[in-house]
């Protein structure tokens, strides 16, 4: 049986989104998606895209997967699944911005970070995929004795995600149109638990602070003991 829940959320769905983007659902499908952005997210269901950046229909142009992941251009192998959206994004959307959108608590990250855990799954593709990771953790070296599994993860989140951008330049499409001004990569950043959103300075790899004075944040540092 079809999930109640989507049924409800598709049923609300038409009783408020669609009649106030109707015009917007209708231009769309006559003249076709022209998004600017593409976000590379994670598949983890509290880190939506849309949601977190307010977009409405036709803006975003999204693909996510285990930890907001891109692997280097290779042409072998069978299937590219985030290569094919990358592809299809840059050379026939012609986006202008990219956006590797990391995350706090990410359930690949921490358990590539934590040596103790349990793979993620037991199957076949996960662990092969997660490994996309360890040339950030090569760089970042590893976590000192007084460091907490927590703090760690942060810092491979962002330095995977400085990884990304990298691998994203050894697409030929990406690099040719970035080095001619056309196309912009970016980093960020977004915390489930306070959803502060940090963006990532090209020139020194660091994150900064979106937005300085995010509503009730004081009660959700407090709450978090920061």
């Amino acid at each position: 049986m079809f999930p109640q829940r989507l049924q409800d959320g598709y049923r609300a769905f038409v009783e408020g989104s669609l009649p106030r983007e109707r015009e917007r659902f209708e231009e769309l499908a006559a003249t076709g998606q022209k998004p600017e952005i593409m976000v590379i997210g994670c598949c983890d269901s509290r880190v939506s895209p849309e949601v977190i950046f307010d977009a409405r229909p036709g803006e975003l142009f999204v693909v996510r997967n285990v930890a907001n992941l891109v692997p280097p251009y290779e042409t072998g192998g069978e299937y590219h699944g985030t290569s094919a959206a990358l592809e299809f994004a840059v050379q026939a959307l012609r986006v202008k911005h990219i956006v590797v959108l990391g995350h706090g608590r990410c359930g690949g990250i921490r358990a590539y970070a934590d040596d103790e855990s349990q793979p993620l799954s037991s199957g076949d593709f996960i662990g092969k995929w997660i490994n996309l990771v360890t040339p950030a953790a090569n760089e970042l070296g590893k976590r000192s004795g007084s460091e907490t599994l927590d703090h760690y993860a942060e810092r491979l989140a962002f330095a995977s995600v400085g990884k990304t951008l990298e691998n994203l330049m050894t697409f030929p499409c990406v690099n040719i149109l970035a080095g001619r001004g056309k196309l912009q990569l970016h980093g960020a950043y977004f915390d489930v638990f306070s959803g502060a959103l940090k963006i990532r300075n090209p020139e020194t790899g660091l994150f900064h602070a979106a937005i300085e004075e995010i509503p009730g944040r004081v009660s959700l540092m407090r709450a978090e003991g920061v």
